[in-house]
């Protein structure tokens, strides 16, 4: 496979095009435009792809719903105010159980914010986003063959388990160019058929797919089904790397971009024989608990670095509970953090560990 150089949104789009999607309906927004301009372009020479853009985000979310409901791999993008209109639509996706990726490029803040690189949207996205108590499984890349991969897998979990699936990323990582390989692209027609799909009961019986249910028991029942589901996601999907973390004492738990950051601390520490490694989650939900809380049996100390005022970091502590101790570093503006700055807030957590 040959290496191209490309910037991480044309990569999303390229990589969702090989994962066979082929409806991508969306509204424009900074710093995502780059997906939508990529896709425009990339669909106007497949034969059986529909690009569309729409009148407003709350369109593109419902256009998505129904070429999902068709059988279609399908998906939207935009940016922290534009995903927030789209909520609506995602939770009548949760309750209907349609597949479909969302990609999020974060903005800084609440309201209009910035085109910074933030990480502001974590609760957001790991908490279902809307309302009725649903989930989404939420990936983070840090890199641009994550993207690749991430983005190609979020298609299949998207399937798999009749769910959106939320790819979180930030401006930077939207507009970096790094090398990447591609896979082959999937034809959509080996894609395992969808027994569930409204596609016209010529040859079948009719078929409904709602979110209505106005009887409490069986709407209590569906959203037992519902946390079933969750459960085994929980079970079989959690992803995550664990990075010089075999004798180290001290952990610097960071995700996304602010991951990518913090490896370059930690090899800057390193080199003055500060014992400290990196755990990144990769899923956000479901969240990697289980193995960070299983570090805690030779790791006392865990520094969370977040581009927010302390988001994950809650899940952090719920995880390793008592077991250990948990600082926080955040930059919440959009201001990129160094290395250098990391390995700062790293040192100063071992000064007072001593």
């Amino acid at each position: 496979m040959t290496k191209q150089l490309m910037r991480g949104s044309h990569v999303i789009a390229e990589a969702a095009t090989r994962a066979g999607c082929r409806f991508y309906a969306g509204y424009p927004i900074t710093p995502q435009n780059e997906v939508p301009e990529y896709m425009s372009q990339r669909f106007a020479k497949l034969e059986d792809a529909t690009f569309i853009q729409a009148e407003s985000e709350l369109a593109a979310i419902n256009m998505v719903m129904g070429a999902s409901m068709a059988g279609v791999r399908a998906m939207t993008s935009s940016s922290s105010p534009g995903i927030s209109l789209k909520q609506e639509g995602i939770s009548y996706m949760a309750g209907m159980e349609l597949p479909a990726v969302v990609v999020n490029t974060m903005r800084g803040g609440p309201g209009l914010g910035n085109i910074a690189p933030t990480q502001q949207d974590y609760f957001q996205a790991t908490r279902g986003g809307g309302h009725g108590g649903y989930r989404t499984i939420v990936v983070a890349p840090c890199s641009g063959q994550e993207l690749v991969t991430l983005t190609i897998k979020a298609f299949d979990l998207a399937d798999t388990y009749r769910m959106t699936v939320v790819l979180l990323g930030d401006g930077l990582m939207g507009q970096m160019m790094e090398p990447v390989t591609f896979p082959d692209p999937i034809d959509p027609a080996t894609l395992p058929k969808k027994d569930w799909v409204l596609d016209g009961a010529r040859d079948r019986d009719s078929r409904l797919i709602a979110s209505l249910i106005l009887d409490p028991v069986k709407m209590e029942q569906f959203n037992w089904k519902l946390a079933r589901k969750y459960a085994a996601i929980c079970e079989r999907e959690t992803q995550y790397e664990s990075y010089l973390l075999d004798d180290a004492v001290l952990a610097v738990v960071a995700f996304g971009t602010a991951a990518r950051i913090a490896k370059g601390a930690v090899n800057r520490v390193r080199k003055a024989g500060v014992k400290a490694g990196l755990f990144r989650p990769i899923t956000l939900w479901p969240f990697p608990g289980k193995e960070l809380r299983a570090l805690t049996r030779t790791i006392k100390h865990m520094l969370v670095f977040e581009m927010n005022f302390g988001q994950m970091v809650e899940d952090v502590k719920i995880s390793v509970g008592e077991q250990a101790a948990v600082h926080f570093h955040g930059r919440p503006g959009g201001i990129i953090s160094t290395p250098h700055e990391i390995a700062d807030a790293i040192t100063k957590v071992m000064y007072r560990m001593e």
